[in-house]
């Protein structure tokens, strides 16, 4: 196993021996993407130093892309980021789908809110009148990678239930009679997450997530649909498709 030298005279700093020696244990096959790497405690062990140091190796990974912290479960080799296609059609499982991804969604509840301002312009009702909202979880191959509030008009009450029972959006579309729909804007921000958020995706309160907000509409062009997801930002980058 590697070792790193502890002599004044090294050189270079033991925190960057450690993450030398942990990427290419990492570009060796050592610890595949997905793998739990050993606790810090565990690492200063291994390398006769204090947590401090190992911590100090492993911030400089995950900032690398090679690590990722999941909150209350430990650290993990990254998996390869996704890319997200945004177009006329846009499509979570069909997204995933053609990386070789597992998709499924997990409704967390659905309620009835007092449209924002915001969401009134987008969906084309009266600020402050009722519309259909629900929340729920993206996830890639068992992974947590988006939360998202999606808003319906009100003729979309029940919406939930039936999620439950075809975990898509499009398929809930359909159930309510919108046989197709399109992608008619797509803004996207960067901020902080939500400490609700931040717990939702397992990641550190202090990582930015990426915002999605899209609009789709019926063939119609009338409004359907008005999503705001929250992106784990090291799990997913935005591409526009023209």
């Amino acid at each position: 196993m590697a070792d790193i030298d502890h002599s004044r005279g090294a050189g270079v700093a033991l925190w960057r021996q450690i993450q030398k020696v942990i990427e290419d244990e990492i570009a060796q096959g050592t610890w595949a993407p997905g793998d739990q790497i050993p606790t810090e405690l565990q690492l200063a062990q291994r390398f006769s130093v204090n947590r401090h140091t190992v911590r100090r190796a492993l911030s400089e990974l995950e900032e690398k892309g090679l690590l990722r912290v999941e909150q209350g479960r430990g650290t993990f080799v990254h998996e390869h980021v996704i890319d997200y296609a945004v177009g006329a059609r846009t499509r979570f499982t069909e997204n995933l789908g053609r990386q070789s991804r597992s998709a499924q969604g997990r409704m967390l509840g659905e309620d009835t809110v007092p449209a924002s301002a915001k969401v009134a312009k987008a969906l084309a009702v009266p600020e402050g009148s009722p519309v259909v909202r629900m929340l729920k979880t993206g996830e890639a191959d068992g992974y947590c990678i988006s939360v998202s509030d999606h808003f319906f008009p009100p003729r979309f009450a029940g919406i939930g239930a039936v999620f439950e029972q075809t975990g898509s959006i499009s398929a809930c579309l359909a159930h309510f009679g919108v046989a197709d729909y399109v992608r008619k804007s797509t803004r996207v921000i960067a901020r902080m997450p939500s400490t609700a958020d931040a717990d939702t995706l397992r990641q550190p309160r202090n990582r930015p997530v990426l915002v999605t907000e899209g609009l789709n509409v019926d063939p119609d062009g009338v409004p359907v649909e008005f999503g705001v997801t929250r992106w784990a930002s090291d799990w997913v980058q935005v591409v526009f498709e023209h």
